[in-house]
């Protein structure tokens, strides 16, 4: 037999070049256009509105194109990575396991993809501003158990996608889990703001909720849906893998603020020691660039990345008991995943980070101290509307918002047209983000501003189709990327920090529930519309 090597076509360096340099600046254009409008729309903001220049200008720069080259090799290492493994677990297993097994691994799936979410990392680096004499428990939270925290949103994820399962197997509709989660939320939150360190965990556990549907969780628990649904014979329906997003961003609120409810009622928090305690300074800006912040940001990549990728593969070759095909491309992707997860967290740290601080902490100078730059009235104006173009813009540039459009449009046949969808979402954060702000500037209390809603949702989703209630609810998740996520939330902690309030955490939740209502509200005028347009038919 001939040799096979010598079949093989030997391609030289400068010709690989050639071949792979245009998919490469495809891939790496992708993560300009939803990272560059941002970065430049809050330098120029800062600059030109707010009349500052950005302090250390070069090093953010560097390090927001070292984020965007790590955001690149991430995704395109989830491509050939993890989501082979998602996606062929999602349609096998169902065939060949029982129920029980089935949950376990989506159990165990859910926690997992928490662990390697790359914004995940940003809730222990935001407790370094917290004052522990201001909000102890919330300092307590983020710092001491900050371990803690991450596996109790871990566990709802898991409890979600074990959730999502169930309910494609039993035929649930997706009403019947929102209305009981809400609820339970509702609840919970009332009862945090009745003591004032529980109160102040309150906008931490609802953005808890925008953390986890990052670009790990949602492409695999999707893929476990999207499997189970095609197993099950319903791939062509208005079920058809949604609701396991949903419900992996309302279960970690209700994990995180019982976890505060009991360190707080249980006794577990020292108020006294933290009453003493000192601010913690980030380190970020102490540390070189070339530091060890790149080791320890590689050390949790590997850890976040490799127990999963392990988990996966024991779960197809052992249990399953199927081979794995293109193992070495899976390998490849592992590898980019890893190293793309490292430089986007020191991108992150270095470079938009300190951006959205910067912008943030002189956002209130726009009418603090008064007259401010355009006094009281006028600068409020000018942050609030600030913050309504950073949303909408942000959102606009989400690829995973247009990859919805394109399904809801195949769903609806149409009735639901593509562009409708993304200005609907576009707008309904736009306006959760400007509420944040509004939330800030004037000291509301979150519940105030998050629970009303919530409740005209739980309404809006007893009065909508299944169809709708699955797109509306899981285009919530589509807004938080790994991009606004960190940006938002170290520009609402700056902005709080600037005007003298604890915390300025709740702005993710805010741009979550907009889209929703806005998404439903225009689903039942699709289906009124419909349904006259049948009876005339």
């Amino acid at each position: 037999m001939p040799d096979e090597s010598a079949k093989r076509i030997r391609v030289g360096f400068r010709s690989a070049v050639v071949i792979v340099a245009p998919y490469v600046w495809e891939r790496y254009w992708e993560q300009i256009k939803v990272c560059m409008p941002i970065s430049l729309y809050l330098a120029l903001f800062q600059f030109i509105v707010l009349g500052k220049t950005p302090v250390a200008a070069l090093q953010i720069g560097f390090s927001i194109f070292v984020l965007m080259c790590g955001l690149m090799l991430f995704m395109e290492g989830l491509r050939l990575g993890l989501m082979p493994f998602g996606e062929n677990i999602g349609s096998t297993l169902p065939a060949k396991s029982t129920l029980t097994i089935m949950l376990t691994f989506a159990f165990c799936v859910g926690v997992g993809a928490t662990f390697a979410e790359p914004a995940i990392g940003t809730l222990k680096q935001a407790g370094t501003g917290i004052d522990p004499t201001k909000a102890p428990l919330l300092f307590a939270l983020l710092n001491d158990w900050s371990t803690m925290l991450v596996s109790c949103i871990g566990i709802g994820v898991g409890i979600a996608t074990l959730l999502g399962v169930l309910r494609f197997v039993n035929h649930w509709n997706l009403a019947s889990l929102i209305i009981p989660s809400v609820v339970t939320l509702v609840i919970l939150s009332v009862l945090a703001s009745l003591d004032e360190n529980t109160s102040a965990i309150i906008g931490l556990a609802w953005d808890c909720g925008g953390v986890t549907t990052g670009p790990v969780t949602v492409p695999l628990v999707l893929s476990l849906g999207m499997g189970v649904t095609s197993a099950l014979g319903e791939k062509d329906t208005g079920r058809s893998g949604f609701g396991i997003v949903t419900l992996a961003s309302l279960l970690p609120i209700i994990a995180v603020l019982m976890l505060g409810l009991v360190l707080h009622y249980g006794g577990l928090v020292d108020y006294s020691a933290l009453a003493s305690e000192s601010i913690q300074s980030g380190g970020v800006e102490s540390a070189g660039f070339l530091g060890s912040p790149i080791i320890g940001a590689g050390v949790g990549a590997l850890r976040a990345i490799v127990p999963l990728c392990v988990f996966l593969y024991c779960v197809q070759r052992f249990l399953l008991k199927e081979e794995i095909r293109y193992f070495d491309q899976i390998l490849l992707g592992i590898i980019f995943t890893v190293i793309g997860m490292t430089l986007f967290r020191v991108g992150l740290d270095f470079g938009l980070t300190p951006l959205g601080s910067q912008v943030g902490s002189e956002i209130p100078s726009a009418f603090n101290p008064p007259p401010g730059l355009y006094g009281d009235s006028l600068g409020r104006v000018v942050a609030i509307t600030f913050a309504f173009i950073l949303g909408y813009g942000a959102t606009l540039a989400e690829p995973a918002l247009n990859a919805l459009g394109h399904t809801v449009e195949e769903i609806t046949a149409g009735a639901f047209k593509k562009k409708v969808l993304v200005q609907a979402v576009a707008i309904g954060v736009a306006v959760g983000i400007s509420s944040g702000i509004i939330k800030i500037i004037f000291d509301i209390p979150l519940i105030y501003i998050l629970i009303p809603p919530y409740l005209v949702l739980m309404v809006l989703t007893l009065l909508s189709s299944e169809k709708f209630v699955n797109i509306a609810w899981d285009s919530a998740g589509v807004t938080t990327g790994p991009i606004t996520v960190p940006l938002v939330i170290a520009m609402g902690l700056s902005v709080g920090d600037s005007v003298g309030i604890i915390d300025g955490f709740g702005i993710i939740s805010l741009a979550s529930v907009g889209p929703i209502l806005s998404v439903l509200t225009l689903g039942l005028f699709i289906d009124r519309a419909t349904k006259r347009l049948q009876a005339q038919v």
